[in-house]
């Protein structure tokens, strides 16, 4: 069990969850295009009105991938807001793959302090508070505690996630400059949980991604031991950002010099 002042929040995520499982199963998802062309279905706004309504609780203000853009003049002066990505993948949530999560990160400043990435079509929450350690938690509600895989760059056969949208001459470069790598395309924040819960070795993205897609996953990863560096400066990422995007990264597990896993 995870003792932290926002357990309730896992029910919000799970709450919203269930309501993208009834748009997931209906015929018409009500699909949608905003100005950059990317999708919106009825799932992304009812999971975002769900979980909005479920933090108004904690009196911190909110910044959402589907609410209005808030000024930068305004948020640099948050101390605590909370960060959502109420239906992240959502164009494999269209394609019916499963590969899709619900994301809720609580930033202190411009640090990821607490983070939740539900599952829906698992019916599994990764849910993580800074110092307290990472979780896994089934739809029984019961906590396995979470680990990274400790490895050395090194090491040969290492396991490699990659983005099914986003895999580029780039990323295929870092990764064949490792020894007999292996590698799977996962959607969403999925990529994430498989190297925090010690499935995968290390996760490159050099693509376009916002910040509400790698907050809740950020602490979740350090909490279980690993790492999201910046792909430039090799530190972890920060956010409220004047810009929401964030950087190129590349996320790890514990990579130590090491001689064994």
């Amino acid at each position: 069990m995870l003792e932290t002042p926002y357990s309730d929040v896992l029910d919000t995520a799970i709450r919203a969850g269930e309501a993208i499982m009834r748009i997931y199963a209906q015929a018409d998802m009500g699909v949608e295009y905003k100005t950059d062309e990317s999708p919106l279905t009825l799932a992304d706004k009812l999971a975002n009105e769900l979980i909005c309504n479920g933090l108004l609780v904690y009196n911190y203000p909110i910044i959402s991938e589907e609410n209005a853009e808030i000024p930068y003049e305004i948020r640099k002066n948050y101390t605590y807001y909370w960060l959502i990505d109420p239906l992240d993948g959502t164009k494999e949530f269209i394609k019916r793959n499963g590969e899709f999560t619900v994301n809720i990160a609580l930033i202190h400043k411009d640090k990821a302090v607490f983070g939740v990435v539900h599952v829906p079509a698992e019916g599994v929450t990764y849910i993580a508070a800074e110092g307290k350690g990472a979780f896994c938690v089934n739809a029984k509600k019961e906590f396995k505690k979470i680990h990274v895989k400790i490895f050395a760059e090194t090491d040969t056969y290492l396991l490699f996630v990659t983005s099914r949208s986003h895999y580029d001459a780039k990323t295929s470069a870092f990764i064949e400059a490792f020894d007999a790598p292996q590698f799977t395309n996962i959607g969403s924040a999925l990529k994430f949980m498989r190297i925090a819960d010690g499935t995968a070795h290390i996760y490159p993205r050099f693509a376009p991604c916002m910040e509400w897609d790698t907050a809740a996953a950020q602490i979740i990863v350090e909490e279980a031991g690993g790492s999201i560096l910046d792909a430039d400066t090799f530190l972890p990422l920060r956010y409220n950002k004047k810009s929401l995007y964030s950087p190129f990264f590349i996320c790890y597990g514990n990579k130590e010099n090491i001689q064994n896993n």
